[in-house]
């Protein structure tokens, strides 16, 4: 179980990084988004730490405040569920 959460933690927080980098490039080019509420599910099925830091290395979403909020309660909540579940 554990190892299948170490696979779970790492997968989906690069792909909430990645996928928090791609709308930032375009948004940059001016092109189609991701959605918000694709960004928001991919924080609340684990991945709010790389989303987190894609905000803040990306400098991306930071001026938003359900971002700002949002995403360091996911964040908390995360942390909360990956440690009931490594227990």
């Amino acid at each position: 179980m554990r190892t299948a959460l170490i696979v779970w933690f790492i997968f989906i927080n690069a792909v909430a990084y990645l996928v928090m980098s791609e709308d930032k490039r375009r948004a940059r080019l001016g092109r189609d988004r991701v959605p918000e509420r694709t960004l928001f599910l991919l924080a609340a099925v684990g991945g709010a730490l790389g989303a987190w830091i894609a905000m803040y290395r990306k400098r991306h979403k930071t001026r938003h405040l359900s971002f700002k909020i949002g995403i360091p309660l996911l964040l908390f909540l995360n942390a909360v569920l990956y440690g009931y579940f490594w227990s």
